[in-house]
């Protein structure tokens, strides 16, 4: 993570990684070529894993360190799995969108405004 993502409160702030169930494609195992730490996925199909955490009641990414909304970050953010990638990325720089929203919405936190 670069200085200029730790002044983007959306790299700061978690919600999304303690709201949402992530299913990426086995591929983007570490034991497949892929990045994502194989002991932090659990398998859903022959093709599919699921980031351990996001399956649960109440999700929570089992690579999210932190406090959601206080100071979070993603343990594996340069090898998170392409949903995480692109979670947002429509959205302007550090502003949100709807998703966003309805994640910061769960832990009580107000939409992010550009």
């Amino acid at each position: 993570m670069s200085a200029s993502d730790t002044s983007n409160p959306c790299i700061r702030c978690g919600a999304c990684c303690a709201s949402f169930r992530v299913d990426f494609a086995r591929e983007e195992l570490s034991s497949q070529w892929g990045h994502v730490p194989d002991g932090l996925a659990v398998d859903v199909t022959d093709s599919t894993c699921r980031m351990r955490g996001t399956d649960h009641a109440q999700p929570r990414c089992a690579a999210l360190v932190g406090t959601v909304g206080v100071q979070a970050a993603c343990g594996i953010y340069e090898w998170r799995p392409s949903p995480c990638r692109e979670f947002g990325q429509l959205a302007p720089l550090g502003r949100g969108d709807d998703a966003c929203a309805r994640a910061r919405r769960r832990h009580g936190l107000a939409p992010l405004e550009g």
